[in-house]
């Protein structure tokens, strides 16, 4: 079934089907949310929050935009919500052995394009180029989700792919370039 299908199961009183919506979202949710949570606890609240607030308010999906853009903009206000982490050398080591970034965050950070992208974006930017580059939603998406025009994702996309190429192919490492700048 479309998510469209189970949106409208799921109106029509089938928990069946809003149990597959949170099947089909629940880790996406998580690993999107993670990037924007303090911990992983943070994250899995945050997710919870959206699937309560998507169940509220499922009877205002407009099924003329995807369900996908129409979740993650509850997600983005749910995180907002939270305190926002700042990356540290030191989080490194305190990921435990069952969080999923733990692979992520064992590399450095120059060979880790998301947690220099973390470092190097603002938010907004950030979230645009994980829904383009992890989630595959469209330009039209991201907007909607993100609340921006379609040129302002086009131009973040855009900027933020160069930020990033910039600083991961310079032999320089990000701070002495801060310090030269000092």
């Amino acid at each position: 079934m479309t998510d469209e299908q189970l949106v409208e199961a799921s109106l029509q009183g089938s928990a069946a089907a809003f149990d597959d919506i949170v099947g089909r979202y629940q880790e996406k949710l998580l690993r999107f949310l993670l990037t924007r949570s303090s911990c992983q606890a943070d994250a899995e609240d945050a997710v919870q929050d959206t699937f309560i607030n998507a169940y509220r308010y499922l009877a205002s999906f407009d099924s003329r935009w995807r369900f996908s853009t129409w979740i993650y903009r509850i997600a983005i206000r749910n995180a907002a919500r939270q305190r926002r982490p700042e990356w540290h050398d030191s989080d490194v080591e305190l990921v435990d052995d069952s969080d999923p970034l733990k692979e992520c965050l064992a590399h450095s950070e120059q060979e880790n394009i998301w947690l220099a992208a973390k470092r190097l974006l603002s938010d907004d930017a950030y979230d645009a180029m994980w829904l383009r580059y992890i989630e595959d939603l469209s330009v039209k998406e991201i907007s909607s989700a993100l609340d921006k025009s379609a040129s302002w994702t086009k131009v973040t996309l855009l900027r933020g792919r160069r930020r990033l190429s910039a600083e991961l192919n310079s032999n320089t490492p990000a701070a002495e370039r801060r310090e030269s700048y000092g």
